[in-house]
């Protein structure tokens, strides 16, 4: 398990080294969690701070890249999204997987009924997840799973009953489809000349097991029995998977804002993979498919930004699975390791700025300032999930950014002053901001003085962050 940026790690698995991709990123729902981690006192804000679905597409697409390059040819892609840029993501997958490896569009039906709390909406219920189905080129591993019968195919289809046994059959052709030009033989059987589907010595071996059965006629049909049927083979609608509810009685929901049911994950595991291959995770969260994975003796590699997230997975692993966190148990396959958790303080003052500007960035979960030129003491800005997406420009399909955000300024520094708050003050008055984040190890009492007066006269908000409060994910309240 790797806590940190997925194209960064990504980057270090060599090519086609893995069986199975599932992951499923988080999307601007515009809705805001506060997430109560029971191990902990802490409180976490989880955010999809994507400010348009061309933003959502700039930030996937050289992930998806790096997933492609790692999956084998024989290997099975599962991208699960709703609808806020399924379409979009659909054009994407197919120009990096390509459009003949596109499978299926599965459809999860989620829940039954939902209310988007707003009196006279006018749209249908979104009830259902969509959850797209690549493979690599070659030939993918796919284990069928099949659902029971309908009681309508049983009353109809296997309506016949058998003397003695009582077993439920029914009847089916067993003249050869397609005649000579499929090669089926020709001859008598019992008075009637036909294409068969068999040859003369397997119809005469069902014969002996009392699997054929003549009409009236004299038409020989073969028996099928409905206790040997497979059933229903598993179609690209799926409703037989519920949702977790806040009533889970089986004690797998953690409180985690999108977590999926273990079922579902089992199911695609189960399918797309065997024992022993590699599954990967690249958003994996509170780790449901890392837990799929344990259970059905695959191995696996999970990774995700969230620290509070990786400590979560690694409890989840030891308490569900039995799977022990030790590095020499994990080297001979019988253990499991969480690498990159976050820097200490002394490690991150090491760090050359550019790399420290984007560390803290990233870790509020904003987008970092690439060009470092004329950015007027801007290192990164984020973009709040209430910030509806503004279109454009004349070009059809241009989107960009909303102007709704907030900059972010970073200073490597054990102490920040008052200057340095002047300064960043200057940057939200320019660029009329009503708020920013701030990011040092410290800061002085004049400094924090400074932020309070100049509130209070402009009632523009600096939040003052420290590098502690990142590392120890202290950051919902200041996020709010």
């Amino acid at each position: 398990m790797y806590c940190g940026d997925n194209l960064e790690q990504l980057a270090k698995l060599p090519a086609a080294c893995v069986d199975l991709i599932y992951i499923d990123p988080p999307f601007n729902s515009n809705r805001n969690y506060e997430v109560f981690w029971g191990e902990t006192k802490e409180k976490r804000a989880f955010a999809d701070r994507h400010a348009s679905t061309q933003a959502y597409i700039d930030f996937m697409r050289p992930r998806c890249l790096e997933l492609a390059r790692v999956l084998k040819k024989t290997g099975s892609f599962y991208y699960h999204c709703d609808w806020h840029a399924s379409h979009y993501v659909k054009v994407m997958l197919d120009q990096i997987f390509g459009e003949n490896n596109f499978q299926n569009e599965i459809v999860w039906k989620r829940s039954d009924a939902h209310s988007d709390g707003k009196q006279g909406a006018k749209h249908y219920g979104r009830v259902h997840d969509s959850i797209f189905f690549y493979t690599g080129g070659g030939e993918p591993t796919f284990n069928a799973i099949y659902k029971p019968l309908p009681e309508s195919t049983v009353e109809n289809w296997y309506h016949h009953v058998e003397e003695g046994t009582g077993r439920r059959y029914n009847k089916a052709d067993i003249t050869g489809p397609g005649g000579a030009g499929k090669g089926n033989p020709h001859y008598e059987w019992k008075g009637v000349t036909r294409y068969w589907r068999y040859n003369r010595e397997r119809m005469e071996e069902l014969d002996r097991q009392g699997r054929i059965v003549y009409s009236k006629s004299g038409m020989p049909y073969q028996k099928r029995y409905l206790d040997e049927s497979k059933g229903v083979p598993l179609q690209s609608w799926w409703d037989d998977i519920d949702m977790l509810r806040g009533f889970d009685k089986g004690g797998e929901r953690l409180g985690y804002p999108t977590q999926k049911p273990l079922a579902l994950l089992e199911r695609i595991v189960q399918v797309s993979s065997n024992e022993n291959d590699i599954v990967l995770d690249a958003f994996c969260g509170c780790g449901t498919a890392l837990v799929a994975a344990q259970k059905l003796n695959r191995q696996w590699i999970g990774i995700d930004v969230s620290p509070t997230a990786c400590r979560v997975m690694a409890k989840r692993l030891r308490n569900v699975c039995g799977l022990a966190e030790d590095e020499k148990l994990w080297k001979i396959g019988r253990g499991f390791v969480v690498r990159d958790l976050p820097w200490s303080v002394e490690k991150l003052r090491a760090l050359p700025p550019f790399e420290f500007e984007n560390w803290a960035v990233i870790a509020l979960g904003g987008i970092p300032n690439k060009t470092q030129v004329g950015d007027h003491g801007i290192d990164g800005r984020i973009y709040p999930v209430s910030a509806a997406p503004e279109r454009r420009g004349k070009a059809k399909g241009e989107f960009e950014f909303t102007d709704v955000w907030y900059p972010i300024q970073v200073k490597q520094r054990d102490k920040v002053g008052t200057p340095d708050i002047r300064d960043f003050e200057g940057v939200l008055t320019m660029h009329e901001r009503t708020k920013g984040f701030y990011v040092a190890f410290d800061y002085s009492t004049d400094a924090l003085t400074e932020i309070d007066q100049f509130f209070r006269k402009t009632g523009v908000v600096i939040v003052p962050l420290t590098v502690q409060e990142i590392l120890d994910e202290q950051l919902a309240r200041k996020l709010a």
